[in-house]
């Protein structure tokens, strides 16, 4: 790696480490300290690219220079923008077409109050490892379990914390994952050693989220969920407006059974959600009693109750259905596109090598190597915002590194995901933590502390290599070629 002289490192990091105050000002201190409201993060980070456009211009950058570095990394973003948009439209036209409420109907009549959490994890898993995607188990399955909690009146930021940590699960083991495969593919590991890896972190930190959401579930607890006289009555009603405005059929399930579909054959994401969609629209068609206009405007602005006003519903208790739509998401979006904007001028002076190169420094042990290479993950993701150009970044960076090392190099590989993959969701400002905030209605800020599977899996990434158990360090080859090898054969 490049040696940078001392100015030239504080020249390249000081508009990240200026980001980073404004983010730790606007989202804790200013809250916490001064009892006020969080800053608008979309605020916060035009100040960045305020700040970062000036210091540019001021080291003799020109605008022309700038601005073309942000329309290229902008760019980039479209393909997260499109899935966004796209999911805002996959859960209006699931709304419509009846496919979410039958999955809550029957989910009340099937998950126990009392076991709502570690249901939510589970079936996300599950779900999570035949499609390979966590924003899709979220924004579908995810929702249902949502929406089954507000029925029962559970604890929102808890349950949301178990759906996306048991999102990630699968997005991060199964083999139909992007951000599994561009891991792999960044650190010239073969797929399957590359979960293998894994294992070692994510199989433990699963089963320790799980013994956590039981032991948080009410039955443990002792109190279980108040499902007194006026609960009841309001589930009642719940179930009786769900039936009395949907009818509800197998068939539904067809767009669900689309994106697992699409998912397990590795079709194209957008193109997969867009097809379920149209589905779900030609159902709501058949089987529902709303006109083509209020179908149309549930793909544009969501599903609304008004939409299906009877005397006998209590459209108040169906509100947790008012959501979907093309601009769902549209806070999200605004944040993608500015974050990428600030990225765009970081590129300018290559901000993000140099100051992973920093650390880089004086790594002669094997257990410091897996620690900078855990967070340099981190402090990439976070600053990126972009879990793909994290993957490359750091295994470039690090290849040669941990070859030198003789640590095998699936141990990078998972060190990628499991500082990067698992990290992103918890913060507000990357397109993960934007997407689960707008799909769940629950703010990173209120279910990371319950997001027991990254927390945990992180903490046992770090412990893991400082006891260099599961890190394979006595092996004496690295372990690339021979594995290699073996694939092909």
């Amino acid at each position: 790696m490049t040696d940078y002289s001392r100015t030239e490192y504080w020249k390249a990091t000081l508009p990240i480490l200026f980001f980073i105050l404004l983010l730790i000002y606007g989202l804790f201190v200013h809250p916490r300290i001064f009892a006020n409201e969080r800053l608008p993060v979309e605020v916060l980070i035009i100040m960045a690219i305020s700040f970062s456009t000036v210091f540019l211009m001021r080291e003799g950058h020109t605008w022309d220079h700038i601005q073309q570095n942000i329309t290229k990394k902008v760019g980039e973003s479209v393909p997260v923008l499109m899935i966004l948009f796209a999911i805002g439209v996959l859960i209006g036209s699931w709304i419509v077409s009846g496919t979410i409420p039958m999955l809550i109907y029957y989910g009340i009549s099937i998950i126990s109050p009392d076991w709502i959490y570690i249901f939510s994890f589970l079936i996300c898993i599950v779900f999570s490892l035949l499609t390979g995607t966590s924003w899709g188990s979220a924004g579908t399955i995810g929702i249902v379990m949502i929406g089954i909690a507000q029925i029962y009146g559970a604890d929102i930021a808890i349950t949301a914390g178990a759906v996306i940590g048991g999102s990630f699960f699968g997005d991060k083991l199964s083999p139909l994952s992007d951000t599994t495969n561009i891991a792999s593919l960044a650190t010239d590991v073969p797929l399957f050693d590359h979960i293998k890896s894994m294992m070692y972190t994510t199989v433990p930190s699963a089963i320790i989220a799980a013994v956590i959401y039981i032991v948080l579930s009410p039955a443990i607890q002792g109190s279980g969920i108040d499902l007194g006289v006026g609960r009841l009555e309001q589930i009642e009603e719940t179930l009786q407006g769900l039936d009395a405005i949907f009818n509800f059929n197998v068939l539904l399930l067809i767009p669900l059974a689309i994106v697992i579909y699409g998912s397990m054959t590795k079709r194209p994401i957008f193109i997969t959600l867009l097809v379920s969609a149209w589905a779900a629209m030609i159902l709501a068609i058949i089987f529902q009693p709303f006109s083509f206009t209020d179908i149309f405007n549930s793909f544009n602005s969501g599903f609304s109750t008004e939409m299906a006003m009877m005397n006998d519903v209590n459209s108040d208790v169906l509100k947790i259905l008012n959501r979907g739509g093309l601009y769902n998401l549209i806070e999200g979006i605004v944040i993608s596109f500015l974050i990428f904007v600030f990225i765009g001028t970081l590129e300018v002076m290559n901000s993000i090598p140099i100051a992973i190169s920093g650390l880089m420094r004086n790594l002669t042990k094997q257990s410091h190597t897996v620690i900078a290479a855990l967070t340099t993950t981190a402090f990439t993701n976070l600053t990126t915002s972009n879990q793909y150009a994290t993957s490359f970044i750091i295994g470039e960076t690090f290849k040669e590194k941990f070859d030198k090392m003789k640590i095998p190099r699936r141990v990078l590989s998972r060190s990628i995901e499991d500082a990067g993959t698992m990290l992103e969701n918890l913060a507000p400002w990357t397109p993960s933590g934007i997407f689960m905030a707008g799909a769940l209605g629950v703010t990173a800020l209120e279910y990371a502390p319950y997001q027991f599977m990254s927390l945990v899996n992180i903490l046992l990434a770090y412990v893991l290599a400082v006891t260099g158990v599961g890190c394979f360090y006595k092996e004496i080859d690295n372990g690339i070629k021979p594995e290699v090898k073996k694939d092909a054969t």
